[in-house]
């Protein structure tokens, strides 16, 4: 493994927890316009439909995917910059 990669794990660890904060606060927003609630249905909401259990839980998939992507990509973007390596 390149020392880079070695390296890189504790940046790499602090950024996947800074994007699932981030991850969360922008799929509560999200919801918030699409669902018209303040709170995502939970699958085992007896008072929700099939639909909007399965709607939230593709959005917040969604979210969730993208955010960790951005921040990865930067993550590693960033380490580049300053070591003169990517670090995967």
């Amino acid at each position: 493994m390149k020392p880079s990669a070695i390296a890189y794990k504790p940046v790499g660890l602090a950024l996947g927890a800074a994007s699932g904060l981030v991850a969360g606060a922008a799929f509560k927003q999200a919801w918030k316009v699409f669902g018209h609630d303040d709170d995502a249905p939970d699958a085992t909401d007896e008072n929700r439909t099939w639909q909007e259990v399965l709607v939230a839980a593709a959005l917040q998939g969604a979210v969730f995917a993208v955010v960790k992507a951005a921040v990865d990509r930067a993550g590693a973007a960033a380490t580049r910059r300053l070591t003169g390596t990517w670090p995967g």
